[in-house]
């Protein structure tokens, strides 16, 4: 009888996570990169003054607000491109094409708001160079944090959102 009622027994039903929890995660992800590109950013466009937290807050918030968002599509759109341009491609060296190039986008963006909420738009040669400083500065950083996490974190949290 306790083989039959083994046998017989319903499944388990998967439980779904809630929509919450996947915003949660994905909002501390692009934070924890956001603000750690925004503050090597912060650094090398005005160094350390002793209001940098306070404007490193300010240019961080700034990006959080226009270049995140952008940021989601872009990943989106990317991901798509790649799955339809590379379809033979193994997803681990997709993932990591997507990686690099969110890596040159994102900073880019996030250089120019940066430089933007630091120096302001009144000098072009000043705001250029605040900007290309942000953006070399960070390089290592971006290229680091976008690859690490497009070859290790990325499937998991896409496996994660879809379950």
């Amino acid at each position: 009888m306790g083989i039959q009622a083994a046998v017989y027994a319903p499944l388990p039903e998967k439980s779904k996570k809630p929509l919450a929890y996947k915003i949660l995660l994905v909002l501390a992800m692009m934070s924890l990169m956001a603000g750690s590109l925004t503050g090597v950013m912060t650094y090398f466009t005005i160094g350390y003054t002793e209001t940098f937290f306070t404007d490193w807050l300010s240019s961080f918030l700034f990006a959080a607000v226009t270049v995140m968002p952008a940021g989601f599509l872009i990943m989106a759109m990317l991901t798509g491109i790649a799955a339809k341009l590379l379809p033979e491609v193994a997803e681990q060296k997709r993932n990591l094409a997507i990686g690099v190039s969110m890596a040159f986008i994102m900073e880019s963006l996030m250089a120019l708001t940066t430089a933007y909420n630091n120096v302001g738009f009144n000098e072009s040669v000043t705001f250029f160079n605040a900007w290309f400083d942000g953006l070399v500065g960070a390089l290592p950083v971006a290229l680091a944090l976008m690859v690490t996490i497009s070859m290790t974190v990325k499937p998991k949290v896409e496996a994660y959102l879809r379950g």
